[in-house]
């Protein structure tokens, strides 16, 4: 039985017909495969992460208090100046893996400032927390929107940090108002639009259920097939969730099944660059840059446009690319198959997130390319520069007539070795893997999750934070004996003339 109720996003749903058993069985059968692929946490470890994040909302307001002292403001003032933790990203959607980061935010009054989060937070979370919680603390003040990051009793937290042009920050206030966001620079507004897209997000969702176990899906093929991570030019956690929010829009009463059913005919059947937009772009009187092709030219540029639903509008798929496009589509197109034949019994949701063959049997030809560094530090800098600029080569490369696909992995591989000379290192930076240690594991730079690497990467951090590493670089560090890399690999795969040449000749 239909049911006509409000018109979710900017078009009509395509059907309101409720679930039917077989369809409710296959939702269930979805839930038990996620749980087997590890993707729902332990309800032990979703309590500590709610008592953290409770032990972090008392220290976001004793640091506004404790800069409100160190300026001398009126007891009056420092009693009401307030603070508040925002989450945002996978956690404030509901859709996380175990393990998985928590994005916060510290929203302060206009009278704390960037300086005084990185020079008064990390002593006052060492002393409210318990001794020992804090297990790491790296500042990232270079960072574009500033970040500490922290592992506090095993959970890894990013804590970022933005104020208002307000005089209290009270317990209940609503991100969502737009107000908030006048007398902000561009570094406020970019940390505010976080949690101010997660809320936007699901209140525009008709089932959030529905909406998580569908997303849970969805991210895990995605990081499966290696289509994930918005740096490399694929759609990132955010970027995967509208997407997925705007299927749940087209068929409101829907399990999350058939919204992971539909997704991948709609959206790799996509009239792009047609945007994919959850609500009609609005306009604010502070007049901030959105997305618009028709004022600005470089957004006639994004070829598969996905824009936040919260004001101000931007792309969150400006990275994307021909290659990686092509992939994406490519991806969408194979999990439709999948699907089809889960959906008639001839296969299972496992078979959905099988893992990617990029280096069995995708491609003949690879290039990597290798950073290195005498010291950790500098190589969390460095290699986050070379990434930045992989991406360039990329582009180039899918200009030559001769290069059919060129295809960046979407991860990089990090390792640690013992050199006892130049001529060792040079053996090193040409892919020589015999002096890598053996009792340090090959991490991705995906786990490893630097955020001064991942704001170089994606060009958001002062030039300073290269140049200080490459410096460290250049007067080789303070570990003679260890020496770090990053190595990147592209897939190449012939234009298809050159091809045929190359499979003629006899050594091929």
């Amino acid at each position: 039985m239909a049911v006509q109720q409000r018109q979710w996003g900017t078009t009509p749903s395509i059907s309101w017909t409720l679930p039917t058993e077989k369809e409710i069985a296959q939702d269930k059968e979805l839930t038990d495969e996620l749980k087997r692929q590890g993707q729902y946490e332990a309800p032990g470890e979703t309590e500590k992460k709610q008592q953290l994040l409770i032990q972090l909302q008392k220290i976001a307001v004793e640091f506004v208090k404790h800069v409100c002292r160190k300026i001398n403001l009126p007891q009056s003032i420092i009693n009401s100046a307030g603070g508040k933790i925002f989450t945002y990203g996978s956690y404030r959607l509901g859709a996380y893996a175990p393990g998985s980061d928590i994005d916060t935010l510290v929203v302060a009054p206009r009278h704390v400032n960037r300086e005084d989060f990185f020079e008064h937070m990390p002593s006052i979370l060492e002393k409210m927390l318990p001794p020992g919680a804090i297990e790491e603390m790296k500042p990232v003040p270079e960072a574009y929107v500033p970040i500490i990051k922290l592992m506090i009793s095993g959970t890894d937290i990013d804590l970022n940090f933005t104020r208002l042009a307000v005089s209290s920050v009270p317990w209940d206030l609503d991100v969502k108002d737009t107000n908030l966001l006048r007398g902000l620079d561009d570094r406020e507004l970019r940390a505010l639009n976080g949690p101010r897209v997660a809320d936007e997000l699901l209140q525009l969702v008709p089932q959030k259920k529905t909406f998580r176990t569908a997303l849970r899906a969805i991210k895990l093929w995605a990081q499966r097939r290696a289509v994930y991570g918005n740096i490399v030019g694929f759609p990132g956690g955010v970027a995967w969730g509208m997407l997925v929010a705007r299927v749940c829009q087209l068929y409101p009463q829907a399990t999350g099944s058939v919204i992971v059913m539909k997704f991948f005919r709609i959206i790799g059947r996509w009239n792009w660059p047609q945007p994919i937009l959850l609500k009609e772009s609005e306009d604010h009187p502070i007049q901030a840059r959105v997305w618009n092709p028709r004022l600005y030219p470089t957004d006639k540029y994004h070829l598969m446009p996905i824009i936040t639903p919260a004001y101000p509008a931007m792309c969150a798929t400006h990275n994307i690319g021909p290659t990686t496009k092509k992939i994406i589509i490519q991806e969408l197109e194979r999990g439709g198959d999948i699907t089809d034949k889960i959906s008639f019994g001839r296969l299972q949701w496992k078979d959905l997130f099988t893992k990617h063959t990029y280096f069995t049997k995708d491609y003949k030809y690879y290039l990597s390319i290798i950073s290195g560094s005498t010291s950790k530090d500098a190589q969390a800098s460095w290699s986050g520069f070379v990434e930045s600029k992989v991406r360039l080569l990329v582009q180039a490369l899918e200009g030559q007539g001769t290069i059919g696909v060129a295809r960046l992995f979407n991860k990089g591989f990090a390792r640690e070795h013992r050199c006892n000379d130049e001529d060792e290192i040079e053996a090193v930076l040409r892919g020589d893997m015999q002096y890598q240690a053996t009792n340090v594991k090959t991490e991705t730079t995906d786990k490893i999750n630097d955020p001064l690497h991942n704001a170089i990467a994606q060009g958001n951090a002062d030039a300073t934070a290269v140049a200080d590493g490459s410096g460290e670089i250049a007067r080789n560090g303070v570990e003679p004996h260890a020496f770090y890399t990053t190595t990147y690999y592209v897939g190449i795969e012939l234009a298809q003339g050159l091809q045929n040449e190359c499979e003629k000749m006899p050594d091929y």
